[in-house]
């Protein structure tokens, strides 16, 4: 059973202290046994991930950004690769800022998320949880956006089912779970997209609480990628 509970806060400033405000937007909510999620916006917000629009063109800023740039797209956005994730324009967001700023991504999403456990463990006495940075991004041929993890903490974000049998007993030979963007995916539609102010959201699912050294299981190499042949050009550049 999964379930997943949005959680509304004030309005986050830059440059306030994200722990002090995770910790005190959630009062009395349980964590043991459940994923913190937090989107990645806050993070960044926290973090002065911030670049001024006086400063650099939007295109410019994408390319500075970008890990693969593969080129401009529809409703001026730019096909980039960055964390990971096959994302327009880096990832960068103009909405949710006071100032006439840039949004960036979290200079380190991974240790930004484990930043957030390692004080939350610490500040609730947890053992099993797990903390997951969300954001949002739209997938080929459909109309919307989806979630997705940038990062996560404290638990396996994918499930193995190589070797296990189907309903007729046959072994399944390739398939693994992604659950990590599965999660973010039930968080972000609590959550919201727009003036909610609801950053926060405690999911309930089964996991695997672990604690990892990378999210590296997530990421597949481009020669095992079923989409290879599409993305080979542009990210062998």
């Amino acid at each position: 059973m999964l379930s997943s509970k949005p959680i509304k806060t004030k309005i986050f400033e830059k440059a306030m202290n994200l722990n002090n405000f995770i910790d005190q937007s959630l009062g009395d909510e349980k964590l043991e046994g459940k994923i913190l999620a937090v989107t990645s916006k806050v993070v960044s917000l926290a973090e002065k991930r911030l670049v001024s629009k006086e400063m650099i063109s939007k295109d410019d800023l994408v390319v500075q950004e970008s890990d693969h740039y593969l080129g401009k797209i529809a409703y001026d956005c730019h096909l980039t690769v960055k964390e990971g994730l096959l994302i327009a324009s880096a990832g960068i967001d103009e909405s949710n800022s006071q100032d006439e700023h840039f949004i960036l991504f979290p200079q380190n999403p991974f240790q930004s998320a484990r930043n957030i456990y390692e004080y939350l463990k610490e500040k609730r006495g947890l053992t099993n949880f797990g903390v997951i940075l969300t954001d949002s991004h739209t997938t080929a041929l459909r109309r919307g956006v989806v979630g997705a993890a940038l990062a996560y903490y404290g638990f396996s974000g994918v499930k193995n089912k190589v070797g296990s049998k189907d309903l007729f007993g046959r072994e399944l030979q390739m398939t693994s779970m992604n659950l990590a963007d599965s999660i973010a995916t039930a968080a972000t539609v609590v959550m919201g997209e727009g003036d909610e102010c609801q950053p926060l959201a405690i999911i309930e699912y089964p996991v695997e609480f672990s604690v990892l050294d990378s999210n590296d299981e997530l990421k597949i190499p481009l020669e095992q990628d079923l989409y290879e042949p599409i993305l080979r050009a542009g990210l062998k550049k």
